[in-house]
């Protein structure tokens, strides 16, 4: 598991909150295997309650499950939860990229264009891991143009189902699709593209589907 760096005033709980969800995200905790209380506080240096916290937390959104007096486990990945979280990004993103297009300035368009480089850079280097951070960057981004970005913030808990397969499908399929359509909704919104700003983010939130057997194929042990 790999130990984030605790932020100033943070507290345990959402450290260990912030720690377990990337961890699940970028499949070092892997879908059906088994956690420890007590192992991870110990990891994260912290007691077991803000561990257990996190975990009932998490439990919410059926990514962990919790077995009473044994130890939890990573949940497999659920399709159809995965396919709840597309569904409201979608609903969320498209409506947020077309509100990109009568409000974005200068400055916002070159925050996009900053990002979209880095995106490029580790496509080409393959490193999945940090495409995948910088992927999540664009989309706040989007949300904080559109000053909504308390919304993003909102939608991360349901959001780690399609998280999950977002990840795997950069390790796996190393899509250059992703990176040319984000590419694509910055020429839209810098152009007050409102349709095709919209059409086009809900082409980009169905692409995992294109890649689900690709997925399937290389971890079948992931899958319910």
């Amino acid at each position: 598991m790999q130990i984030l760096e605790r932020l100033p005033r943070e507290t345990g709980r959402d450290y260990a909150l912030r720690t377990i969800r990337d961890n699940i995200i970028t499949l070092k905790l892997e879908p059906g295997s088994q956690i420890s209380e007590n192992e991870l506080a110990a990891e994260m240096n912290l007691s077991r309650t803000p561990v257990r916290e996190a975990l009932i937390e998490l439990s919410k959104v059926k990514i962990i499950e919790i077995y009473p007096q044994k130890k939890s486990m990573v949940s497999l990945i659920d399709y159809e939860l995965v396919e709840e979280s597309r569904f409201m990004r979608n609903l969320l993103e498209c409506a947020v990229v077309e509100l990109d297009c009568e409000m974005a300035a200068p400055q916002d368009i070159r925050r996009l264009e900053d990002n979209l480089q880095l995106q490029k850079f580790y496509l080409n280097s393959y490193y999945p891991e940090n495409l995948l951070k910088l992927d999540n960057e664009f989309h706040g981004i989007l949300f904080d143009i559109a000053r909504k970005s308390q919304v993003y913030t909102l939608i991360q808990s349901i959001s780690i189902h399609f998280d999950r397969v977002r990840s795997m499908a950069l390790a796996t399929v190393k899509n250059q699709k992703i990176v040319e359509d984000h590419e694509g909704l910055i020429r839209c919104i810098e152009r007050g593209q409102a349709q095709q700003a919209r059409d086009l983010m809900e082409k980009h939130l169905n692409r995992y589907k294109i890649d689900a057997a690709e997925i399937r194929s290389a971890y079948p042990q992931y899958f319910k």
